[in-house]
């Protein structure tokens, strides 16, 4: 038996985490007084430079043709790594209670088809220590690919909302009402949990694959996703380099909302400089993000 699944059988932890007690007094508190996760947003949206990332990204591309690695590939495996360097960022809190998930897991909604009325299909990857760019892409465009095949759902948690919604509404009220219970106490089945985007640890929204810029969006009270995080169109544009000289570079906005009580904005911020410090060496995309990326903190 290994050291994953004793700890999962420990009183107060869930099947998806760990119950974590080392917590400030403060945060318990805000646990109590600010209950709901909408009630605990932080949202910020800053502009990164990319222009590093689409040279890499040219080099890597010119080497396959069978499929293309694109930013937003490199933007999830970035926030994959930070999260694994960040533990902190992988808590959520639920019940009152705080957690730290066992696993690193993304997740995003892909348009079947880009036109009105077109379905939508909820992805959910989970990244694993030797995952680099190359594999999470891979399984990114693998996934997506499989998806727009169909029309419709075919299967996973798009086919259990898709039944539910065919519930007169008192039933289907009555119904939501069990999940929410359960999912206080953290005790919804797989089938309820499994694949749904509401449970992973950063849910991301690629905008700019629909030409719309980064904005703020919400969190959601049920589930235990407490970081969601929107991509902007990807855009030259000339700025003022530190050396007093202008240069046109590849800018990208990104927003991100985030559960305040999981840390503190001193972890978050250290954990945006991670971020920028992967933009500015796109080359720590092809090191498995298990493996520390020696960045200076200071």
């Amino acid at each position: 038996m290994d050291q994953l699944s004793k700890h999962r059988r420990t009183w107060g932890n869930r099947k998806d985490a760990r119950y974590v007690k080392d917590v400030t007094g403060l945060q318990v508190i805000m646990s109590h007084v600010l209950a709901n996760r909408t009630d605990c947003e932080v949202f910020f949206q800053d502009t990164f430079d990319a222009t590093e990332v689409v040279k890499y990204l040219e080099q890597k591309n010119a080497s396959h043709e069978d499929y293309k690695t694109t930013i937003f590939h490199c933007i999830v495996t970035g926030l994959a790594r930070m999260i694994k360097e960040r533990p902190l960022m992988n808590r959520f809190v639920q019940g009152r209670r705080f957690y730290e998930r066992y696993d690193i897991s993304l997740s995003f909604v892909a348009k079947r088809r880009f036109k009105d009325g077109a379905d939508e299909a909820m992805m959910f990857l989970v990244a694993k220590d030797d995952d680099t760019l190359d594999s999470i892409s891979k399984r990114i465009y693998g996934d997506v690919h499989e998806v727009r095949k169909s029309e419709h759902s075919t299967g996973g948690i798009d086919s259990v909302m898709d039944t539910l919604a065919k519930l007169p509404r008192p039933i289907l009220m009555f119904v939501l009402w069990i999940i929410k219970c359960l999912d206080f106490w953290g005790i919804n089945p797989n089938f309820l949990t499994d694949g749904d985007p509401n449970y992973s640890t950063i849910l991301c929204s690629n905008l700019g694959s629909i030409s719309c810029p980064s904005v703020y969006h919400h969190l959601n009270n049920y589930g235990t996703n407490s970081i969601m995080v929107t991509i902007g169109t990807l855009r030259k544009e000339e700025v003022l380099m530190p050396d007093g000289t202008r240069r046109v570079r590849d800018l990208i906005d990104i927003g991100a909302t985030l559960d305040e009580r999981i840390a503190d904005g001193f972890y978050f911020a250290r954990s945006l400089k991670l971020i920028r410090h992967i933009f500015a060496h796109p080359e720590l995309l092809d090191r498995p993000i298990g493996e520390p990326s020696g960045f200076d903190y200071k």
